[in-house]
């Protein structure tokens, strides 16, 4: 198999230029501060199994960081109550665009972040009413 890589921990990391805007952004839609924190440099959210790191590129490497729309990584948020998550992503101005999709394992709706990044707010099939 090869090398036996001990991996500790794995976690998505965003590249802002525009650091605050999105470190704001994130620390009211997960309603947590970050830790660690440093400003216009590195923050770090931890929530619920999720760990995100938001760094600001160095001047130098900021061009490899534009936003070139949503691109192919999607950050998925499991919610108890998707209708809560539209109205804080709404409160916070930026709504879903689209509508809610239903599937065979649950319901889901897209939205995004202020770099473009697409998030996906998933409700699993067990925690919704069926009729």
């Amino acid at each position: 198999m090869g090398i036996n890589v001990d991996y500790q921990a794995a976690f998505v990391t965003l590249a802002a230029a525009n650091f605050e805007e999105i470190v704001e952004f994130y620390g009211q839609l997960l309603a947590i501060a970050p830790n660690p924190y440093r400003p216009e440099v590195y923050a770090e959210f931890s929530a619920s199994g999720l760990k995100l790191g938001i760094f600001k590129p160095k001047a130098s490497h900021e061009a490899e960081f534009l936003p070139q729309g949503s691109g192919n990584l999607s950050l998925c948020f499991e919610v108890t109550h998707l209708e809560e998550a539209i109205a804080h992503l709404s409160h916070l101005g930026y709504p879903p665009p689209g509508e809610i999709i239903t599937a065979s394992h649950g319901r889901e709706i897209y939205a995004y972040d202020p770099l473009g990044n697409r998030l996906i707010f998933h409700q699993s099939v067990q925690h919704f009413p069926t009729n």
